[in-house]
């Protein structure tokens, strides 16, 4: 499936979530920018699991900005200023 609007659309009304109201253009970028450079500084195996992580921490309360910043603080000191 090429067109990732409609996966994320599909994917979040069969789990209940609106991909819309959840996963806005700004916060998408965010997260594909420090899954990048876990991928590239950590190892590729880490982003699925951290993201995942991250989704966790949102739906205990953290705000999805405080998630970011604290995965972010976690990298290795050579891509923090990435």
């Amino acid at each position: 499936m090429a067109d990732i609007e409609d996966w994320l659309s599909r994917v979040g009304e069969a789990l209940g979530v609106p991909a819309e109201e959840v996963l806005p253009e700004a916060l998408r970028g965010e997260l594909l920018d420090l899954t990048g450079v876990i991928a590239h500084n950590v190892v590729r195996l880490a982003v699925p699991l951290t993201s995942y992580l991250i989704g966790v921490a949102v739906g205990r309360g953290a705000s999805p900005q405080e998630a970011l910043r604290i995965v972010a603080g976690q990298l290795p000191e050579a891509s923090a200023g990435n």
